[in-house]
């Protein structure tokens, strides 16, 4: 699949233009100037054409964090077959246009020229300023309205057409392919600057996310696809995230909603702390988070190499998550540092190891087995009828999370203190340690009622 690679200064409509061709809202779009860092790519589609294209931050005026964006958007232009540079027909052009649309020549690729933002005829004029740049004709387009799809799609087609060999190669090659197991989706998440990005390119092995001593280097939601130990993960680092009442700025709002849907799409979640601060209040309710979406979750103790003594830390988390994450024991944990490779191993076996956890299944029968010797063990309370709560069946009726529902002719009256001793038996019993458990009650009606009533009538 070749590849399209956006580029242009800041607040051109770059991201509005990838949204628009993917066809779905995944980068964040705002007024403010800079809003992408990291390079973001995902299959496109224009009429017949399916391309892969990448999202690029915006060519700015220099200091140290743009030179970092400016690497990965050269990273871009590297890997792209095309290169669609974006400016703005609204705005005069100024001198960073002009050095882009140098640096873009000595490339020896080819560009296709966008001017983005023409709604109106009178924009659609202005447009061509454009041509001064020495790129060709601009192609006239509005990114918010879809306006100008149709001349796009002339521009690339004669760089991102099949031709017959090509499109023969490809079938032949999925006819042989054996079917390849659907990749894992795995999301980085925590507060800000403990380590999320520097663990991701550690990850991955190369420079793939910004990073830096500022807070908020990361604004998107930005995920990768990468092989290990045979395993496709689908690897997603995430905005830091603050508390709630910390976030005014609206463009930081945009980034926690997006943290936000990456959790919704994870199976299993790396939580990264800082080992210097651990778990503060933030990291909790971060995990705590996590649980509620009944996710699989990893902890991850970062910057442990900055740590002397580890073994007080260690006793110091551990008691910590005990008396304040109750909802998931036996939560798995790794001391890292994303800055030197330690644990990298391990924690990636780790997370596959509660991922099997989080789809485990045990049978209905062994259940019920299981759910007597435990009332017997420990019966349940006297109900307000003055009998017991009968505990008549169970079974599992989901997984990721395991879910299990429990059959009573009375369940309103059972406390949460004896779902809790179920919960923590299940872990013990079936080796559910670690990830959240859901157990509910449900009315059993009793099959004879209504024949009994009927008796009555009569």
């Amino acid at each position: 699949m070749k590849t399209v690679a956006i580029v242009g200064r800041t607040n051109v409509g770059k991201s509005t233009l990838f949204n628009r061709l993917i066809g779905k809202k995944k980068a964040i779009v705002h007024d403010f100037a800079g809003v992408t860092r990291d390079r973001k790519e995902a299959v496109a589609t224009l009429s017949d054409l399916t391309f892969r294209v990448i999202d690029t931050a915006g060519l700015e005026a220099q200091t140290e964090l743009s030179k970092a964006m400016w690497a990965q958007t050269q990273q871009a232009i590297a890997e792209a077959d095309v290169i669609l540079m974006v400016v703005d027909a609204r705005s005069e052009l100024n001198a960073l246009d002009t050095q882009l649309a140098q640096e873009l020549r000595q490339t020896n690729k080819p560009i296709v020229l966008l001017a983005n933002k023409c709604e109106g005829s009178a924009q659609y004029i202005d447009a061509t300023q454009a041509y001064t740049l020495g790129l060709g004709e601009p192609v006239a387009f509005s990114a918010e309205h879809g306006i100008g799809q149709a001349d796009l799609y002339q521009a690339l087609l004669p760089y991102l057409a099949q031709d017959e060999n090509e499109i023969e190669v490809e079938e032949s090659l999925e006819q042989d392919e054996e079917p390849k197991a659907k990749p894992l989706n795995l999301a980085i998440v925590g507060r800000p600057n403990v380590g999320k990005s520097t663990l991701v390119n550690r990850l991955l092995g190369q420079e793939r996310m910004l990073t830096g001593p500022e807070a908020g280097v990361t604004r998107d939601a930005i995920s990768i696809l990468f092989e290990w130990k045979g395993n496709s993960i689908i690897l997603t680092d995430t905005a830091g995230l603050r508390k709630h009442a910390r976030i005014t700025h609206s463009l930081e709002k945009m980034s926690a909603a997006d943290s936000k849907k990456a959790l919704d799409f994870a199976e299993v979640v790396i939580v990264v702390v800082d080992a210097n601060t651990p778990l503060e209040g933030q990291d909790l309710a971060i995990a705590r988070q996590v649980v509620e979406e009944g996710r699989a979750l990893v902890l991850a103790v970062n910057k442990w190499d900055t740590i002397h003594n580890q073994n007080a830390l260690k006793n110091t988390i551990k008691e910590r998550l005990r008396s304040s994450l109750q909802q998931v024991k036996g939560l798995p944990m790794v001391y890292i540092s994303a800055k030197t490779g330690q644990g990298m191993d391990l924690l990636l076996t780790e997370v596959f190891k509660i991922y099997k956890v989080w789809n485990k299944r045990v049978p209905t029968a062994k259940l019920n087995g299981w759910l007597k010797s435990m009332t017997e063990a420990t019966p349940p309370p006297l109900a307000s009828n003055g009998r017991r709560i009968p505990m008549r069946y169970m079974t599992q009726v989901g997984i990721r999370p395991p879910t299990f529902v429990i059959f009573s002719s009375n369940p309103d009256e059972l406390p949460e203190s004896y779902l809790r001793y179920l919960s923590n038996g299940l872990r013990k019993d079936y080796g559910l340690d670690g990830i959240p458990i859901r157990i509910s009650m449900r009315k059993r009606e009793n099959p004879y009622a209504e024949k009994y009533r009927r008796v009555r009538k009569s």
